[in-house]
């Protein structure tokens, strides 16, 4: 048997080996493999990028409560109502009544209290600072005084707090009522955002001064100025 030499076997082994062909299932697969990580990481950007603005929004949602609060709680607490017959100081309840409360310190702001007399003084009721009621809205208020003697309630209104009409809260109609008695029957007409912690004596000498039939005071009295104070 003759010997094939080396040289001629590497010819053969070379003739014989052919390039490799890779089969479509293969390259499907491939395909289909790629495809899915693309799009998971697709996916992924887009919960992590939504998550991303979700935090924001809620990390800035919290700053403008904050911002909020802090606003809030810098306003000016009480109010020095400086009167021709001495000063009164109110504490004003910035929680119970923030929207009368803001416009309270406005319009003190803008010095619209400053000069304002009391229009009505009705001894063992109210004093009444302000407004442009006429003779008949004036009368209501004295009827109810005259009727006060005659309810059997729990007080919600005490002596001494500082209110405002419910339907007058405008620049011009914006009305001060300081309280000298309980009242019960005034929850339909007065909202309460204030009450006096100095000056007791003041608002019981404006309430002796003299008034006439309708219970006008006879001799000018009113509030001179205000003075907004963070803390007393």
């Amino acid at each position: 048997m003759a010997r094939i030499k080396p040289q001629a076997l590497l010819i053969q082994s070379k003739k014989k080996k052919g390039p490799t062909r890779i089969s479509i299932t293969t390259i499907v697969m491939c395909n289909l493999i790629i495809a899915l990580i693309a799009l998971s990481l697709v996916a992924t950007y887009r919960y992590w990028s939504r998550r991303s603005l979700d935090q924001s929004g809620s990390d800035l949602s919290t700053l403008e409560d904050i911002g909020g609060l802090v606003k809030k709680y810098d306003l000016p607490g009480y109010a020095i109502l400086n009167t021709s017959k001495g000063p009164i100081t109110v504490e004003l309840f910035k929680d119970g009544s923030p929207e009368v409360v803001d416009r309270f310190l406005d319009l003190c702001q803008k010095g619209h209290f400053q000069g304002m007399p009391f229009s009505h003084v009705i001894k063992h009721y109210v004093i009444k600072g302000g407004g442009s009621q006429g003779l008949g809205a004036a009368e209501d208020w004295i009827s109810k005084g005259k009727l006060r003697s005659q309810l059997v309630m729990r007080p919600k209104h005490e002596a001494f707090m500082l209110g405002t009409t419910k339907n007058r809260l405008d620049d011009k109609g914006f009305e001060l009522v300081i309280t000298t008695a309980p009242i019960p029957d005034l929850n339909d007409k007065l909202i309460v955002f204030g009450r006096v912690i100095k000056g007791e004596d003041v608002v019981q000498e404006i309430e002796e001064v003299d008034t006439d039939e309708h219970y006008r005071p006879k001799s000018s009295v009113g509030i001179t100025g205000v003075i907004l104070k963070r803390e007393i």
